[in-house]
């Protein structure tokens, strides 16, 4: 049965959607079956692995309003045991659906559209990677109702900590109502440029605060990572020689030690 791990943040910018392409991709690469869901109706992660609008009929919109079943949205990717549920701008408009859902039918449960659909599917995979919107509305609620786990990554730059607060107490809340087993994976220190001394403080600041919930590896900031989307490749497909490439292999590996598989 697959774990879903998603990534949350509502900062944007802080590396969400390139540590969930390049997370699935290196799982992907370990032998793990992974799915990577994309649930932002800006789509990076769907045009990160190079898939455009007309390259799929289906997306993840029809998928959480049930107008089609899950199965016939996952699109097979051309790399290593990596399967894609893609986005379109369709999402944006998902909360509007839901609130028109719930006045219609008071049975709806806006929170569990997600999780509903995914559980069809835990059994084919290993993992399902949620990259989640900067947000924290119904979407982001969804994902926190549908995930075992939260990856909350933080940016190596001043005001790293700025808003993780509100993650946290998302995450509490939904603990004591709607999801009781969800926790946090980790916390993961990203876009780290060793030359500052404002990323080595925020690494100590960060390791202090969240102790063991940290993890070992540290994402660096380089201009191959930034440039791999664009080719619509991970890093590790992209540069194979890359410190990122060995950085998010590192993560796979603390994520599937962490999970005892």
């Amino acid at each position: 049965m697959a774990k879903i791990i998603s990534l949350v943040n509502q900062k944007g910018g802080v590396g969400k959607t390139t540590t969930s392409i390049n997370l699935a991709a290196a799982l992907g690469k370990l032998g793990k079956k992974t799915l990577l869901v994309d649930l932002d109706p800006q789509r990076n992660a769907t045009t990160g692995l190079g898939y455009s609008n007309g390259d799929f009929v289906h997306d993840i919109y029809e998928v959480i309003t049930r107008k089609i079943n899950v199965r016939e949205a996952i699109i097979k990717t051309k790399f290593d045991n990596l399967y894609l549920l893609p986005s379109t701008l369709n999402l944006a408009g998902v909360e509007v659906e839901f609130v028109k859902r719930m006045f219609e039918d008071s049975s709806f449960h806006q929170n569990e559209q997600l999780k509903m659909a995914l559980n069809e599917i835990r059994n084919d995979f290993d993992y399902i990677i949620i990259d989640c919107m900067p947000s924290l509305g119904i979407a982001t609620m969804n994902v926190l109702v549908a995930s075992d786990s939260v990856i909350i990554p933080v940016q190596c730059e001043y005001y790293a900590l700025d808003g993780v607060s509100l993650i946290l107490n998302s995450i509490i809340m939904v603990q004591s109502s709607l999801n009781p087993n969800l926790r946090i994976e980790g916390v993961l220190l990203t876009m780290l440029d060793g030359r500052t001394n404002i990323g080595l403080n925020v690494i100590e600041e960060v390791r202090s605060y969240f102790k063991d919930k940290t993890f070992n590896t540290i994402i660096p900031r380089l201009v191959r990572l930034c440039e791999a989307p664009s080719h619509g490749k991970p890093i590790n497909v992209y540069d194979p020689n890359s410190r990122a490439t060995q950085a998010y292999e590192n993560l796979a590996k603390e994520v599937i030690d962490r999970d005892g598989k």
